[in-house]
């Protein structure tokens, strides 16, 4: 996928950018060698590779530090919600803002 001059045009309108010329051709460069690079990458066949679960993991075994899944707090459902203008079975109500 390759940009125009135009893309980078309209992209800068979008964000809101004033490019100058020269900065625009400088986006358009880097840009495009942006998008030459992730085509080489697509280019790879990955069929039969296993995901990593760390970038590391290819040189060192890695052990990742995940922390047990339990509570640190106590349950206040109740005391938080005494300040809420309306309430129904431990859910906040909101109003209606889609129609």
């Amino acid at each position: 996928m390759a940009l125009t001059p135009q893309d980078i045009g309209r992209i800068a309108h979008l964000a809101r950018l004033a490019l100058s010329p020269a900065e625009a051709e400088r986006m358009h460069t880097q840009l495009n060698g942006f998008f030459a690079i992730v085509e080489q990458m697509r280019a790879v066949d990955t069929s039969g590779l296993t995901p990593l679960p760390h970038p590391v993991a290819t040189v060192q075994p890695v052990a990742l530090r995940l922390r047990d899944d339990v509570a640190s707090e106590p349950n206040q459902r109740e005391r938080n919600q005494r300040s809420a203008p309306a309430v129904e079975r431990g859910l906040y109500l909101v109003p209606k803002v889609i129609e």
